[in-house]
């Protein structure tokens, strides 16, 4: 399968927002562990109570007046019907008992009808006490206490849980925007934070001078643009040159998504794009930053209900509170977006979003720096060149940098390394750009081969045809969802393509096709990866390219579409013939395409076999190995030009 790839002392203010490490609700597990760890602390004490209680002997009164007739009994403590008694024995212990008495009749009365006498009866200390005390009630309300305290705390317990939910009912309007405090350094990111994209920092250097000195801009008459579009592919830094543009001026920066405008509930998006352009203003100067603005900015009047739904009545709340504001107010909204040509033109003219920033992929330069930014808080070994690494890495986005030196530092500390070497970070590249190996996917012997000539097959022919790029790698080894993969990669950053190479490049995916017919006779699944992406490049290069001498420079298909539900229907506005003529010249196209990898195979057959043998033995070749074997076989391999 072929891959290619200070000034003014600023307003302090109160965070209100979720963020990351920021106290909110308590989760479910936590509300009830803590209910259960409540209750059993409650029953605890009272068994401890209780079984205090139960230690002390009870005695009939018949007993009581034996012990006291024999002198035994020091004292008595009448509660109500219930008596206490201390004893005293020879060993000179003390004993605690208890007994009890009927409540209409005296202590004195009832023991003198057990035969004690008078006499007897003055050697006891009896002391009479009321029902009373904090124990005295623990012990008599616990029973009826208990279950009522057990069913406030699960009361307050399923409160708790649906709080949130409840109290949303009544939040539904405001915003979610996370906000950026200027004085929190250690989330604060400048322009030193942001490698490339050099055009791009210096339009948005004006916005910055504006934040920390708009007087100079307002004293001459000049208006700072309230609205400032980013586009680019996704990863290419958007969001992150908007916080650098907050760093440097030292504003606050709230920053949402366009799709958390949005709710169920008519009215939600309006209300939250008032509540936070008010909370914006009442912490001026700030930057308000829609990320995604494309989820609610997309053209108007081809919504459900007549141009009524909740989307577009968001975008028309966001138009008005653009229009609202005034330039002294310092507030600046930036939005980013990679579908540009989705967006409502109302949000694009002159006084909204004015001002377009494109962001493009960044080139080799630009890489290395990338590279070197995230190479900040990695320990690398001395091998390690990240000018070649950026070399070997055409086409990526920052995010894909970031994941690359990412993966690398896994890869090390998976082997026990506390360094990042070279080969790290090479094992990473083909890793962010196909998968993780599947060790586990092992071939039989004749799925084996049969991958092996499959890729040789892409290899030779790409090196073979003077507008490929050169191979850099040949592997049989299993990534993502390949069963093996050819790395072809340009010398240089390309930013424009040519017909030739296009044509090329269909040829060299149609070469494990060809390859596999040749040798084997038959087809597999192999090649449907192929087929898909060279169709659909032929049918861009006449419908979109006019790259088609039947049809002539003609652009029959857009990249946006119709307008429906905002945008995304396939706008063909041609006839069923000249449909029928597309499919004939993308017929064409591949059948040549065809015929130009069948004549390099033949031609080269010898070279195919003994290719695909060694790349059965060793699994993978690098671009040094597989170029070797080229010249090996009276193949010239690919040099860079000279300037």
């Amino acid at each position: 399968m072929k891959k290619t790839p200070k000034n003014k002392k600023k307003k302090k203010f109160k965070l209100v927002v979720n963020k990351k490490g920021k106290k909110g609700k308590a989760p479910f597990w936590l509300n009830l562990l803590s209910t259960i760890l409540i209750l059993l602390a409650l029953i605890s004490l009272y068994s401890f109570i209780t079984e205090g209680q139960k230690e002390i002997e009870e005695i009939s009164l018949s007993q009581l007046a034996q012990d006291i007739q024999a002198g035994q009994v020091e004292k008595i403590v009448v509660e109500g019907s219930d008596l206490s008694m201390t004893y005293v024995t020879e060993e000179e212990e003390v004993l605690e008992k208890t007994s009890k008495k009927e409540d209409e009749a005296s202590l004195s009365d009832t023991l003198v009808n057990y035969g004690v006498t008078s006499e007897q009866l003055t050697a006891v200390a009896i002391e009479v006490t009321s029902d009373s005390g904090f124990l005295f009630w623990v012990l008599n309300l616990a029973p009826i206490l208990l279950p009522i305290i057990f069913i406030v705390l699960i009361f307050w317990f399923l409160t708790r849980q649906v709080k949130g939910a409840g109290m949303q009912a009544f939040s539904f309007g405001q915003s979610k925007a996370k906000i950026i405090d200027p004085a929190d350094k250690k989330n604060r990111v400048t322009f030193k934070d942001v490698a490339g994209a050099e055009e791009a920092k210096q339009e948005l250097t004006e916005v910055v001078d504006f934040l920390k000195n708009p007087k100079k801009f307002i004293e001459i008459g000049a208006d700072i643009p309230k609205g400032i579009l980013l586009m680019g592919s996704p990863g290419t830094g958007k969001t992150l040159l908007a916080r650098a543009v907050a760093g440097e001026a030292g504003v606050a920066f709230f920053s949402i998504s366009g799709s958390e405008f949005v709710e169920m509930f008519v009215g939600v998006g309006a209300s939250r794009v008032r509540d936070l352009f008010k909370l914006a203003k009442s912490m001026g100067p700030a930057i308000i930053f829609i990320d995604e603005i494309d989820a609610v900015g997309r053209s108007r009047g081809t919504g459900v209900g007549g141009g009524n739904d909740e989307r577009e009545q968001t975008l028309n709340q966001i138009l008005v509170e653009m229009d609202g504001f005034e330039p002294n107010e310092k507030l600046i909204i930036m939005a980013a977006t990679n579908r540009p040509d989705v967006l409502d033109p109302a949000l694009l003219r002159p006084g909204r979003f004015d001002r377009r920033v494109m962001i493009d992929p960044p080139d080799r330069k630009d890489r290395e720096a990338i590279l070197k930014i995230h190479a900040r808080k990695k320990p690398l070994t001395e091998d390690v060149d990240l000018t070649v690494i950026a070399e070997r890495t055409p086409g990526f986005s920052g995010a894909d940098l970031y994941s690359l030196m990412n993966e690398g530092a896994i890869l090390a500390a998976r082997e026990d390394r506390k360094e990042v070497s070279q080969y790290d970070l090479l094992r990473s590249i083909e890793k962010v750009m196909l998968g993780p190996e599947r060790k586990s996917h092992i071939l039989s012997k004749h799925e084996k081969k049969i991958t092996a000539y499959h890729e040789i097959g892409h290899a030779l022919v790409g090196s073979v045809l003077e507008h490929s790029d050169p191979v850099h790698k040949v592997s049989i080894i299993s990534r993502g969802r390949a069963g093996g993969y050819t790395l072809n990669l340009p010398f240089e950053d390309k930013r424009l393509r040519t017909k030739k190479e296009f044509l090329d490049d269909i040829a060299m995916s149609l070469g494990g096709y060809v390859t596999e017919k040749m040798i084997f006779g038959d087809l597999t699944t192999g090649p449907s990866n192929d087929l898909q992406v060279s169709t659909a490049l032929a049918r861009d290069m006449v419908t979109k390219y006019g790259m088609s001498d039947m049809l002539g420079p003609v652009a029959l298909e857009s990249s946006g579409g119709k307008a429906l539900f905002g945008r995304g229907v396939d706008d063909k506005e041609y006839s069923p013939e000249v449909a029928a003529k597309i499919d004939a010249e993308v017929s064409r196209i591949m059948d040549e395409a065809l015929e130009k990898a069948k004549d390099v195979l033949t031609t080269h057959r010898k070279a195919l076999e003994v290719m695909s043998e060694k790349l059965i033995e060793v699994e993978t070749l690098e671009r040094k190995e597989f170029e070797d074997l080229l010249i090996l076989h009276g193949i010239e391999p690919k040099k860079k030009k000279e300037e």
